[in-house]
């Protein structure tokens, strides 16, 4: 499952939860799967961040110059 379908799915069951009208058990099982979807998206944007580069200008023959993005910097 890609990102944004784990994330839908996510606020799917965030909005099912604040109704309040689901069975006890209904809500442990909806939980664990927010509780997994959440680590799931967390862990992809995590390796997404490492991912990023900033660029920081060009080379003489035009070519990007580019360093590691730091949290901090944005």
């Amino acid at each position: 499952m890609d990102f944004e379908k784990r994330l839908g799915r996510l606020e799917e069951i965030v909005l099912k939860m604040e109704k309040g009208d689901l069975a006890l058990e209904e809500s442990l099982k909806l939980f664990e799967e927010g509780v997994k979807l959440s680590r799931d998206c967390h862990k992809q944007l995590n390796e997404a961040e490492t991912k990023v580069k900033k660029l920081i200008g060009l080379d003489a023959q035009g070519k990007p110059i580019t360093e590691d993005f730091t949290p901090e910097e944005a």
